[in-house]
């Protein structure tokens, strides 16, 4: 998480002077993506300084988190934990086929964000499953 923090942070300064020489629409949506990244990292670290844990919020601890979740299911109730993985299989070739789509133009970012989550859950699924 730290790590991360610099990270961002150097990435910040790095972005600003070239927002300077050179300003285009991608690099200010990244400078702006990296500081909310950044102040998600302080607001991690600082809410464990205090209370001693994480707030999961932050994209790395976040999938952390769905990662312990999904092994403590795995673990209680592995029934559960399968319909969940063959309903998360389903929802990603929902979304790859409504991607192709000439119907959903309009809905196509909505449907590559939701593709997205699915397979990075279906990843994390497999990673779980790797592991027992």
């Amino acid at each position: 998480m730290y790590n991360d923090r610099v990270y961002s942070f150097i990435r910040m300064k790095e972005l600003d002077k070239e927002l300077d020489s050179s300003p285009t629409p991608e690099k200010v949506k990244e400078l702006a993506e990296t500081r909310i990244r950044n102040l998600q990292a302080i607001r991690e670290l600082e809410n464990y300084n205090t209370k001693g844990q994480f707030l999961n919020k932050h994209p790395l601890l976040n999938t952390y988190s769905l990662k312990n979740e999904l092994e403590e299911l795995l673990a209680n109730n592995p029934a559960e934990f399968l319909e969940q993985y063959a309903n998360t299989r389903e929802n990603v070739k929902r979304y790859k086929s409504r991607l192709n789509s000439d119907k959903r133009k309009d809905k196509r970012e909505a449907d590559e964000l939701n593709l997205k989550k699915h397979e990075e859950r279906e990843l994390l699924m497999k990673e779980v499953l790797g592991e027992k």
